[in-house]
Protein backbone atom coordinates (compact mmCIF):
# COMPACT_ATOMS: atom_id res chain seq x y z
CA UNK A 1 0.00 0.00 0.00
CA UNK A 2 1.58 3.35 -0.81
CA UNK A 3 1.89 5.85 1.88
CA UNK A 4 -0.65 8.73 1.51
CA UNK A 5 1.17 12.27 2.26
CA UNK A 6 -1.64 13.55 3.96
CA UNK A 7 0.19 17.30 5.42
CA UNK A 8 2.79 18.54 2.89
CA UNK A 9 5.29 21.60 4.11
CA UNK A 10 8.49 22.65 4.25
CA UNK A 11 9.29 25.00 7.47
CA UNK A 12 13.14 24.94 7.27
CA UNK A 13 14.32 26.90 4.16
CA UNK A 14 18.04 27.54 4.24
CA UNK A 15 19.39 30.73 3.44
CA UNK A 16 20.85 30.21 0.10
CA UNK A 17 17.93 27.65 -0.78
CA UNK A 18 16.12 28.04 -3.80
CA UNK A 19 13.95 25.56 -3.77
CA UNK A 20 13.13 22.45 -2.04
CA UNK A 21 11.29 18.86 -3.20
CA UNK A 22 9.45 16.95 -1.46
CA UNK A 23 9.38 14.02 -1.21
CA UNK A 24 13.04 14.14 -1.61
CA UNK A 25 13.74 11.29 -3.96
CA UNK A 26 10.76 9.38 -6.36
CA UNK A 27 7.31 10.97 -6.52
CA UNK A 28 4.79 10.76 -3.46
CA UNK A 29 1.53 10.04 -3.19
CA UNK A 30 -1.47 12.37 -2.97
CA UNK A 31 -5.03 12.55 -2.48
CA UNK A 32 -7.85 14.63 -2.66
CA UNK A 33 -7.94 16.21 0.79
CA UNK A 34 -4.80 16.08 1.69
CA UNK A 35 -2.87 19.38 3.24
CA UNK A 36 -0.36 21.69 1.61
CA UNK A 37 1.25 23.95 3.89
CA UNK A 38 2.81 26.90 2.21
CA UNK A 39 4.54 29.61 4.06
CA UNK A 40 5.54 33.06 3.50
CA UNK A 41 7.88 33.82 0.79
CA UNK A 42 7.13 30.40 -0.78
CA UNK A 43 5.15 29.06 -3.37
CA UNK A 44 4.38 25.57 -4.14
CA UNK A 45 4.45 24.07 -7.66
CA UNK A 46 3.02 20.51 -8.18
CA UNK A 47 4.93 18.27 -11.09
CA UNK A 48 3.79 15.17 -12.63
CA UNK A 49 5.97 13.36 -15.25
CA UNK A 50 8.34 16.06 -15.46
CA UNK A 51 6.08 18.61 -16.29
CA UNK A 52 5.42 21.79 -13.96
CA UNK A 53 1.57 22.19 -13.82
CA UNK A 54 -0.36 24.12 -10.28
CA UNK A 55 0.99 26.67 -8.13
CA UNK A 56 0.01 27.20 -4.69
CA UNK A 57 0.79 30.36 -2.84
CA UNK A 58 0.96 31.19 0.49
CA UNK A 59 -0.98 29.58 3.09
CA UNK A 60 -3.25 25.89 3.80
CA UNK A 61 -4.79 23.69 1.16
CA UNK A 62 -6.62 21.03 0.70
CA UNK A 63 -5.95 19.53 -2.32
CA UNK A 64 -9.13 19.40 -4.28
CA UNK A 65 -10.02 19.65 -8.40
CA UNK A 66 -10.59 23.30 -8.05
CA UNK A 67 -6.72 24.52 -6.65
CA UNK A 68 -4.75 21.60 -9.05
CA UNK A 69 -6.96 21.75 -12.40
CA UNK A 70 -3.79 21.10 -14.56
CA UNK A 71 -2.97 18.17 -12.63
CA UNK A 72 -6.45 16.59 -12.36
CA UNK A 73 -7.31 16.97 -15.88
CA UNK A 74 -3.76 15.09 -16.34
CA UNK A 75 -4.74 12.27 -14.67
CA UNK A 76 -7.46 11.91 -16.53
CA UNK A 77 -10.82 10.57 -16.24
CA UNK A 78 -9.76 6.96 -14.78
CA UNK A 79 -8.85 9.25 -11.36
CA UNK A 80 -11.29 9.33 -9.25
CA UNK A 81 -11.09 11.55 -5.73
CA UNK A 82 -9.91 9.13 -3.50
CA UNK A 83 -7.60 7.73 -5.65
CA UNK A 84 -3.94 7.89 -4.71
CA UNK A 85 -1.71 9.89 -7.23
CA UNK A 86 1.56 10.74 -7.85
CA UNK A 87 3.59 13.88 -8.21
CA UNK A 88 5.89 16.00 -6.91
CA UNK A 89 5.64 19.21 -4.64
CA UNK A 90 8.58 21.41 -5.02
CA UNK A 91 8.50 24.95 -2.69
CA UNK A 92 9.84 27.61 -4.20
CA UNK A 93 11.55 30.37 -1.75
CA UNK A 94 10.85 34.23 -3.30
CA UNK A 95 12.07 35.89 -0.80
CA UNK A 96 14.50 38.50 -1.99
CA UNK A 97 18.26 37.89 -2.45
CA UNK A 98 20.32 40.86 -1.71
CA UNK A 99 24.25 41.10 -2.56
CA UNK A 100 24.65 38.22 -4.92
CA UNK A 101 28.20 38.54 -5.71
CA UNK A 102 29.41 38.44 -9.19
CA UNK A 103 32.80 38.45 -10.86
CA UNK A 104 35.13 38.76 -14.17
CA UNK A 105 35.88 34.57 -15.10
CA UNK A 106 36.92 35.98 -18.11
CA UNK A 107 38.04 39.55 -18.39
CA UNK A 108 36.44 41.90 -20.37
CA UNK A 109 37.44 43.98 -23.45
CA UNK A 110 38.11 47.84 -23.88
CA UNK A 111 39.07 49.04 -27.17
CA UNK A 112 41.35 52.20 -26.21
CA UNK A 113 42.43 53.48 -29.72
CA UNK A 114 45.30 55.32 -30.38
CA UNK A 115 46.35 53.97 -26.74
CA UNK A 116 48.78 51.18 -25.74
CA UNK A 117 47.66 47.97 -27.88
CA UNK A 118 44.30 49.35 -28.34
CA UNK A 119 42.93 47.25 -26.34
CA UNK A 120 42.32 47.04 -22.53
CA UNK A 121 41.63 43.35 -20.40
CA UNK A 122 39.24 44.67 -17.80
CA UNK A 123 38.65 42.65 -14.45
CA UNK A 124 35.79 43.91 -12.27
CA UNK A 125 33.39 42.80 -9.66
CA UNK A 126 29.98 44.00 -7.99
CA UNK A 127 26.22 43.23 -6.43
CA UNK A 128 22.95 42.10 -7.68
CA UNK A 129 19.92 41.89 -5.72
CA UNK A 130 17.23 39.25 -7.09
CA UNK A 131 14.40 37.06 -6.38
CA UNK A 132 12.25 34.48 -8.16
CA UNK A 133 9.02 36.06 -9.79
CA UNK A 134 7.54 32.92 -11.42
CA UNK A 135 7.57 30.61 -9.49
CA UNK A 136 6.66 27.97 -12.21
CA UNK A 137 8.86 28.69 -14.91
CA UNK A 138 12.23 28.93 -12.19
CA UNK A 139 10.61 25.39 -11.96
CA UNK A 140 10.74 24.52 -15.44
CA UNK A 141 14.12 25.54 -15.81
CA UNK A 142 16.05 24.27 -12.90
CA UNK A 143 14.24 22.14 -10.21
CA UNK A 144 12.49 19.42 -12.17
CA UNK A 145 14.74 16.38 -10.81
CA UNK A 146 16.60 17.48 -8.35
CA UNK A 147 16.13 17.37 -4.65
CA UNK A 148 16.98 20.65 -4.10
CA UNK A 149 18.64 23.84 -5.53
CA UNK A 150 20.94 26.47 -4.30
CA UNK A 151 22.12 29.52 -5.28
CA UNK A 152 25.15 28.64 -6.19
CA UNK A 153 23.47 25.62 -8.92
CA UNK A 154 22.11 28.69 -11.00
CA UNK A 155 25.28 31.33 -10.14
CA UNK A 156 27.16 29.96 -13.42
CA UNK A 157 24.71 30.53 -15.67
CA UNK A 158 23.15 34.27 -14.15
CA UNK A 159 26.97 35.12 -14.91
CA UNK A 160 27.00 34.35 -18.20
CA UNK A 161 23.98 36.43 -18.86
CA UNK A 162 25.49 39.44 -17.08
CA UNK A 163 29.00 39.70 -18.06
CA UNK A 164 27.61 39.14 -21.56
CA UNK A 165 25.21 42.06 -21.27
CA UNK A 166 28.40 44.39 -19.31
CA UNK A 167 30.77 43.57 -22.27
CA UNK A 168 28.26 44.53 -25.04
CA UNK A 169 27.34 47.70 -23.29
CA UNK A 170 31.01 48.36 -22.87
CA UNK A 171 31.16 48.15 -26.50
CA UNK A 172 28.23 50.39 -27.42
CA UNK A 173 29.16 52.70 -25.26
CA UNK A 174 32.60 53.15 -26.30
CA UNK A 175 34.24 55.58 -23.95
CA UNK A 176 37.60 54.93 -25.66
CA UNK A 177 39.60 54.68 -22.28
CA UNK A 178 39.14 53.65 -18.94
CA UNK A 179 39.26 56.89 -17.29
CA UNK A 180 35.92 57.10 -19.35
CA UNK A 181 33.92 53.90 -18.74
CA UNK A 182 34.68 54.73 -15.19
CA UNK A 183 32.86 57.60 -14.98
CA UNK A 184 29.80 56.21 -16.65
CA UNK A 185 29.51 53.34 -14.11
CA UNK A 186 26.11 54.98 -12.78
CA UNK A 187 24.65 54.94 -16.41
CA UNK A 188 26.02 51.83 -16.95
CA UNK A 189 24.38 50.30 -13.73
CA UNK A 190 21.01 51.51 -14.20
CA UNK A 191 21.12 50.13 -18.53
CA UNK A 192 22.53 46.94 -17.05
CA UNK A 193 19.51 46.92 -14.96
CA UNK A 194 16.96 47.37 -17.70
CA UNK A 195 19.12 44.52 -20.56
CA UNK A 196 19.15 41.79 -17.63
CA UNK A 197 15.65 42.53 -16.82
CA UNK A 198 14.36 40.51 -20.06
CA UNK A 199 16.92 37.94 -19.74
CA UNK A 200 16.19 37.31 -16.17
CA UNK A 201 12.45 37.18 -16.85
CA UNK A 202 12.75 34.32 -19.27
CA UNK A 203 14.16 31.88 -16.22
CA UNK A 204 11.67 33.12 -13.73
CA UNK A 205 13.93 35.69 -11.90
CA UNK A 206 13.76 39.13 -11.39
CA UNK A 207 16.81 41.52 -11.02
CA UNK A 208 16.07 44.39 -8.66
CA UNK A 209 19.44 46.11 -8.28
CA UNK A 210 22.78 45.99 -9.92
CA UNK A 211 26.01 47.23 -9.01
CA UNK A 212 29.40 47.78 -9.70
CA UNK A 213 31.89 47.89 -7.23
CA UNK A 214 35.08 48.15 -9.60
CA UNK A 215 36.18 47.82 -13.24
CA UNK A 216 40.46 47.76 -13.20
CA UNK A 217 42.58 46.92 -15.42
CA UNK A 218 44.22 43.48 -16.04
CA UNK A 219 47.88 43.47 -17.50
CA UNK A 220 47.57 42.82 -21.40
CA UNK A 221 49.68 41.16 -23.81
CA UNK A 222 49.80 41.14 -27.10
CA UNK A 223 48.87 37.35 -26.51
CA UNK A 224 46.06 37.40 -24.39
CA UNK A 225 44.63 40.13 -27.31
CA UNK A 226 45.48 37.39 -30.25
CA UNK A 227 43.64 34.86 -27.72
CA UNK A 228 40.61 37.14 -27.62
CA UNK A 229 40.30 37.59 -31.16
CA UNK A 230 41.01 41.22 -31.06
CA UNK A 231 44.50 41.21 -32.98
CA UNK A 232 45.12 39.98 -36.48
CA UNK A 233 48.01 37.59 -37.55
CA UNK A 234 49.91 41.00 -39.01
CA UNK A 235 49.70 42.82 -35.93
CA UNK A 236 50.81 40.57 -33.71
CA UNK A 237 54.10 39.79 -35.71
CA UNK A 238 54.64 43.63 -36.02
CA UNK A 239 54.24 43.49 -31.85
CA UNK A 240 56.70 40.37 -31.83
CA UNK A 241 59.39 41.94 -33.87
CA UNK A 242 59.05 44.78 -31.60
CA UNK A 243 59.37 43.61 -28.50
CA UNK A 244 62.27 41.26 -29.80
CA UNK A 245 64.25 45.04 -31.02
CA UNK A 246 62.81 46.47 -27.06
CA UNK A 247 64.39 43.41 -25.16
CA UNK A 248 68.03 43.31 -27.03
CA UNK A 249 68.37 46.99 -26.41
CA UNK A 250 67.49 46.71 -22.96
CA UNK A 251 70.17 43.54 -22.48
CA UNK A 252 73.18 44.33 -24.46
CA UNK A 253 74.40 41.21 -22.90
CA UNK A 254 72.89 38.47 -24.54
CA UNK A 255 70.54 37.29 -22.28
CA UNK A 256 67.60 35.25 -23.63
CA UNK A 257 64.65 37.86 -24.58
CA UNK A 258 61.47 37.22 -22.87
CA UNK A 259 58.59 35.34 -24.72
CA UNK A 260 55.66 37.32 -23.44
CA UNK A 261 54.77 40.17 -25.64
CA UNK A 262 54.10 42.90 -23.52
CA UNK A 263 53.28 46.47 -23.65
CA UNK A 264 56.56 48.09 -24.69
CA UNK A 265 58.42 48.94 -21.48
CA UNK A 266 55.91 52.06 -21.00
CA UNK A 267 56.69 53.44 -24.64
CA UNK A 268 53.27 54.05 -26.60
CA UNK A 269 52.60 51.61 -29.32
CA UNK A 270 52.80 53.82 -32.15
CA UNK A 271 56.17 55.14 -30.60
CA UNK A 272 57.73 52.27 -30.33
CA UNK A 273 56.66 50.82 -34.28
CA UNK A 274 57.87 54.09 -35.48
CA UNK A 275 60.84 54.16 -34.02
CA UNK A 276 61.60 50.50 -35.06
CA UNK A 277 60.66 51.42 -38.50
CA UNK A 278 63.22 54.23 -38.38
CA UNK A 279 65.67 52.52 -37.37
CA UNK A 280 65.22 50.05 -40.24
CA UNK A 281 64.92 52.56 -43.04
CA UNK A 282 68.09 54.41 -42.22
CA UNK A 283 71.61 53.10 -42.56
CA UNK A 284 73.87 54.15 -39.81
CA UNK A 285 77.62 55.84 -40.88
CA UNK A 286 80.48 53.46 -40.57
CA UNK A 287 82.23 54.96 -37.12
CA UNK A 288 78.78 56.62 -35.97
CA UNK A 289 78.73 57.72 -32.61
CA UNK A 290 76.23 56.73 -29.57
CA UNK A 291 73.25 58.76 -29.75
CA UNK A 292 72.49 60.06 -26.29
CA UNK A 293 70.05 57.47 -24.60
CA UNK A 294 68.23 60.97 -23.54
CA UNK A 295 65.13 61.65 -25.54
CA UNK A 296 64.99 64.88 -27.20
CA UNK A 297 62.14 67.42 -26.12
CA UNK A 298 59.32 67.19 -27.61
CA UNK A 299 58.59 69.99 -30.17
CA UNK A 300 55.37 69.75 -32.06
CA UNK A 301 51.77 69.43 -30.81
CA UNK A 302 51.33 65.74 -32.38
CA UNK A 303 54.52 64.89 -29.70
CA UNK A 304 53.03 66.60 -26.93
CA UNK A 305 49.64 64.47 -27.54
CA UNK A 306 51.88 60.92 -28.12
CA UNK A 307 53.27 62.06 -24.30
CA UNK A 308 49.61 62.41 -23.09
CA UNK A 309 48.33 59.27 -24.95
CA UNK A 310 51.05 57.65 -23.35
CA UNK A 311 50.37 58.43 -19.89
CA UNK A 312 46.58 57.39 -20.31
CA UNK A 313 48.16 54.10 -21.19
CA UNK A 314 50.52 54.30 -17.99
CA UNK A 315 47.92 54.69 -15.61
CA UNK A 316 45.23 52.35 -16.99
CA UNK A 317 47.95 49.75 -16.75
CA UNK A 318 48.96 50.47 -13.01
CA UNK A 319 52.53 51.86 -14.20
CA UNK A 320 52.34 55.04 -12.32
CA UNK A 321 50.04 56.84 -9.60
CA UNK A 322 46.22 58.86 -10.51
CA UNK A 323 48.48 61.61 -8.44
CA UNK A 324 51.72 61.55 -10.62
CA UNK A 325 49.22 60.88 -13.77
CA UNK A 326 47.13 63.84 -13.11
CA UNK A 327 50.24 66.49 -12.69
CA UNK A 328 52.27 65.19 -15.89
CA UNK A 329 48.90 65.55 -17.76
CA UNK A 330 49.07 69.13 -16.78
CA UNK A 331 52.38 69.86 -17.31
CA UNK A 332 51.61 68.62 -20.95
CA UNK A 333 48.48 70.32 -21.07
CA UNK A 334 49.71 73.58 -20.41
CA UNK A 335 52.42 72.99 -22.99
CA UNK A 336 49.99 72.35 -25.48
CA UNK A 337 48.15 75.72 -24.78
CA UNK A 338 51.04 78.04 -24.73
CA UNK A 339 51.71 76.39 -28.40
CA UNK A 340 47.97 77.85 -29.10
Amino acid sequence: MPRILDVVEHPNVGGDELAWREPQAGSGDFRMGSQVIVRENQAAVFVRDGQALDVLGPGRHTISTGNIPLLTELLGLAFSGQTPFKAEVYFINTADFPQVGWGTVQPLALQTPGQGLGWLLLQGHGVMDIKVSDPQRFAKQYCIGKAVVRLADVRDRLLTMVLGELQDLIAETNPGSLMKLNSLLSEIEGAMLAKLGEQFDAVGLTIKAFDIKSLTPKTTTAEDLRAMGLLDVQTYAQLQAADALRDAAQNPAGGAAGTGVGLGAGLGLGQMMAGMMAGMQQPQAQGQTQQSQTPPAPKTREEIQAIIDNLDMRLANGEISEETYNRLVAKWQKRLEEME
